[in-house]
């Protein structure tokens, strides 16, 4: 039975929700892998030794699904607490060196021993241009990340390399597999997949059709659009609605159908 536990990371926000989940893979072998390396928070470095202990095991690697600091600012700490572990992770250059820890990296389609487990290294960017998941195909079980969120939205950083298009094909990827569990960074265990995974392309789909309704209304900025669209909401969260907003209108140039020039958006 595969059975990954999940460790809380302890930080909880606006942008993350109750906080981000990392998970913990024991192998028979006293070998460990934990997927994402939280931020440091004490109480996360504490709850993993914890379960090494109790296990008898030690941390052998770190699998980081994005350079994302609530995924990756934790593993200097890790790296200190758990000295013999290694970190992997898809390059993204300039965001890796952020974290001062010796990066090694992952390939798509990549097979990666997790504790004695075999998980496919799936390169779905979008949300990130290194963002990854991890299959293992044996359970029908993908790690995703950040891809999804049951009961909430993924931003998608147009200002940082997010890509709305690359997104949208990294969901279709996943629902390719015809996973039966994902594992989400954020939020509870995803026990039917298919319908969240066919919901998001949905959500996507119907949020274009705002962005061109609001182009044809006349709102002509990223700021504006966002205000037409996102009206009440809280203003911690409007910064992510703009980069959704942006991702969607970079998406729509280029299919050719909006138009910018000096920051002003036409349909």
């Amino acid at each position: 039975m595969f059975n990954p536990i999940r460790i809380e990371a302890h930080n909880p926000s606006p942008m993350t929700g109750q906080g981000n989940n990392t998970y913990l893979l024991l192998g028979s072998n006293g070998e460990a892998t934990l997927i994402d390396a939280g931020v440091g928070e004490p109480r996360h470095l504490a709850d993993l030794e914890h379960h090494l202990a109790d296990a008898r095991a030690q941390l052998g690697q770190v699998l980081v699904t994005h350079a994302h600091a609530d995924h990756a600012s934790g593993a200097p700490a890790l790296a200190v607490a758990q000295p013999r572990a290694r970190f992997l992770k898809f390059p993204w250059p300039d965001e890796d060196q952020r974290y001062p820890v010796r990066w090694e990296s992952l390939r798509d389609e990549e097979l990666v021993l997790a504790a004695g487990e075999p998980l496919i290294v799936l390169h779905t960017p979008g949300h990130s241009p290194d963002h990854i998941a991890l299959w293992h195909e044996a359970s029908r079980t993908v790690f995703t990340g950040d891809l999804v969120t049951a009961g909430s939205s993924v931003m998608i950083e147009a200002s940082k390399g997010g890509d709305l298009r690359r997104y949208l094909a990294a969901l279709e990827r996943i629902l390719t597999l015809e996973p039966v569990r994902l594992l989400p960074a954020h939020g509870p265990e995803v026990s039917k997949p298919t319908a969240l995974l066919r919901h998001y392309l949905d959500h996507r789909r119907a949020r274009e059709q705002q962005v061109m309704a609001a182009l044809a209304a006349g709102r002509d900025t990223v700021q504006a659009v966002a205000e037409y669209i996102y009206d009440g909401l809280e203003p911690a969260l409007m910064p992510a609605a703009r980069e959704n907003v942006r991702a969607h209108l970079d998406k729509l140039k280029a299919e050719g159908t909006a138009f910018e020039r000096h920051g002003r958006w036409t349909p």
